[in-house]
């Protein structure tokens, strides 16, 4: 029988969702779901995805996404914060139709170098004018000193706003997730993360919104 899991990716502005088929290539499925089966699961996935991107705790540093099967909602990706682990889990739990939560996601190591390393990137990031208009934080390289970033740094006061690229910081090592408009944009937020002192290793995975000629 043919086990189908869907999985969804939560960046700052768009969602995607990937059907993926488990099972023996010539194997054939018993039966079909049913429409009213496809829409409750796209249902439960739409109110989960909400119920996430809404939560305060969600930020710039964090990156979280979740498969559905069945009944059932598996969370994956990184928090910065313990916090935003428990707060996703306790929101998706109130979404209609779930039966159960599964939480894998991963907090990241509380790390003063990390910290250090996330103010720096976004710096580097959203402080360069071509990048800006992918934040609403406008100059967000230009973030002031408040009492919760001076007392435990930016991991604990994440700058506001929505951001298209998130950056995750794990023990020096960047990812980038996230949507941008074109292959340049891709290839310059590459290229600022690279350029930051510290910065041990960069793995690009932005999505670019559009195909360009």
């Amino acid at each position: 029988m043919t086990h189908r899991l869907r999985t969804c990716h939560l960046p700052a502005f768009m969602t995607f969702c990937l059907t993926v088929t488990f099972g023996a290539a010539q194997e054939q499925p018993e039966k079909a779901e049913s429409s009213a089966d496809q829409q409750q699961v796209m249902k439960i996935a739409e109110g989960v995805h909400k119920a996430i991107v809404t939560l305060p705790e969600y930020g710039v540093f964090d990156s979280i996404h979740f498969a559905v099967k069945d009944h059932q909602v598996i969370l994956l990706g990184y928090a910065s914060r313990p916090i935003l682990k428990s707060s996703a889990e306790n929101v998706t739990k109130r979404v209609s139709g779930l039966e159960s939560v599964d939480n894998r996601i991963t907090v990241l190591p509380n790390s003063p170098n990390d910290d250090r390393i996330r103010a720096a990137v976004y710096r580097n990031i959203y402080g360069y004018p071509a990048l800006q208009r992918y934040t609403s934080n406008r100059g967000g390289g230009r973030f002031g000193p408040s009492v919760a970033r001076m007392a435990g740094g930016i991991t604990n006061d994440p700058p506001f706003g929505w951001h298209a690229i998130h950056i995750i910081v794990e023990n020096g090592n960047v990812t980038l997730k996230g949507v941008v408009d074109s292959s340049g944009d891709f290839a310059i937020a590459e290229m600022r993360a690279n350029g930051t002192p510290g910065v041990f290793s960069v793995d690009n995975d932005l999505q670019v919104a559009s195909k360009e000629k």
